[in-house]
């Protein structure tokens, strides 16, 4: 049997807990009790989360075993510091735990605790700088939905725990066990961890409905070249007053943005369909396959190739 602890402290996320299920619907698929699952904190009993549900806990100690444990998340995590006994818990276990994990926020206990010290880590994307500036001795990956390093593994978002907990599952009883999981969770899709926090549409954010609008036509008319003519004729301005506005209100040229709305959904037809790269690079408005090979280089540091084999790799 492989245990688990959660390591909760007060104020946690309780989205955290929803990782629970992957492991037990694990056992479900698997046809024995393969994971048990322990909540853990620092005094034991009863652990409040940030909405107000408590949760019962055991309080941990030196006779406190699992094989993996997750730290869960906080709200604030620069707000409040975490407990002495959380910290040095985490310090003890570290030598002997089989994983240690740490989900979205979580990932700071760690952090302090110095065990992500020269290792890659993720946290949630809005908490990614203030990591990196306290803590230069770990490179933060702020665009990863999970990262393994070795016995250390750190998720994103709240909901990207699940993917997590996911990968955990296929590590340890496959790939068929956790495409059944996945499947009976009713998961979208399984995220690989090198897969983007959000969607490049939600990361240009534009403050007017127009620019908005232009987006909107370009993610709809990938395959055409998308000029800066073009995307300024679709909402009546001039490409010059266009262009100013647009990177006024994201921060990107209208190329730069156009090319991240290409890799995007390049991304998602070679993760999700059994298109020739040929046709991926066609349909997202690629000149070839070598140009979009390239974009994604610079993009996401690896080729399409990578990606489509990773997909694989992965049932």
């Amino acid at each position: 049997m492989h245990r688990i602890g959660y390591v909760l402290t007060e104020g946690f996320q309780a989205l955290a807990l929803a990782s629970q299920s992957v492991f037990e619907f694990a056992n479900l698929v698997a046809g024995e009790s393969f994971y048990a699952v322990e909540n853990y904190s620092a005094v034991g009993g009863e652990t409040r989360a940030s909405l107000g549900l408590t949760v019962g806990t055991h309080g941990l100690d030196a006779n406190s075993e699992a094989d993996t444990w997750i730290f869960a998340g906080v709200v604030h995590p620069l707000a409040r510091p975490t407990p002495a006994a959380e910290l040095a818990f985490a310090r003890q276990i570290s030598p002997r735990a089989r994983r240690i994990a740490a989900i979205c926020t979580g990932a700071f206990v760690l952090a302090e605790a110095g065990l992500l010290s020269g290792r890659r880590a993720t946290t949630h994307w809005a908490y990614a700088h203030d990591m990196q500036k306290l803590y230069p001795d770990i490179h933060v990956e702020e665009d990863r939905i999970y990262i393994v390093d070795g016995a250390v593994w750190t998720s994103a978002g709240m909901t990207a725990g699940l993917d997590l907990a996911l990968a955990m599952v296929e590590k340890d009883l496959g790939a068929e066990v956790a495409r059944s999981v996945a499947h009976r969770l009713v998961m979208h899709q399984r995220r690989s961890g090198g897969q983007s926090q959000h969607s490049e549409l939600l990361d240009l954010a534009p403050k007017s409905d127009r620019i908005q609008r232009a987006l909107d036509f370009a993610r709809k008319n990938l395959h055409l070249p998308l000029t800066v003519e073009d995307l300024a004729e679709a909402v009546n301005l001039s490409p010059r007053q266009f262009s100013r506005v647009f990177t006024a209100e994201t921060g990107q040229s209208p190329a730069k943005a156009i090319e991240g709305l290409r890799l995007e959904a390049a991304r998602l037809m070679i993760e999700q369909s059994r298109h020739q790269l040929d046709v991926v690079a066609r349909e997202t408005g690629f000149r070839d396959r070598r140009h979009m090979r390239e974009a994604f280089m610079r993009g996401f540091g690896l080729p399409p190739q990578a990606v489509r084999r990773e997909v694989r790799e992965r049932g």
